[in-house]
């Protein structure tokens, strides 16, 4: 997911994508384990889009307080 698409999602929405990121997460650990994964990259991708979702809420709660001072 790009950056940008993040980017006009709200609060509510960008919650609800780390939740779905990270049970796709486990399920993808979950199935390498046993060995039933075919494409191990779809991990790395989806760690990464977790990480934009993370880093663009902390964004927004660091310029949040940053108004309130």
């Amino acid at each position: 997911m790009r950056l940008k698409d993040l980017r006009d999602l709200g609060e509510a929405e960008l919650a609800q994508k780390e939740r779905e990121m990270r049970e796709e997460i486990f399920r993808l650990r979950l199935r390498g384990a046993t060995g039933q994964i075919e494409n191990k990259m779809k991990a790395r991708s989806v760690r990464r889009d977790l990480a934009r979702v993370l880093t663009l809420q902390r964004e927004r709660v660091g310029q949040t307080t940053a108004t309130r001072r």
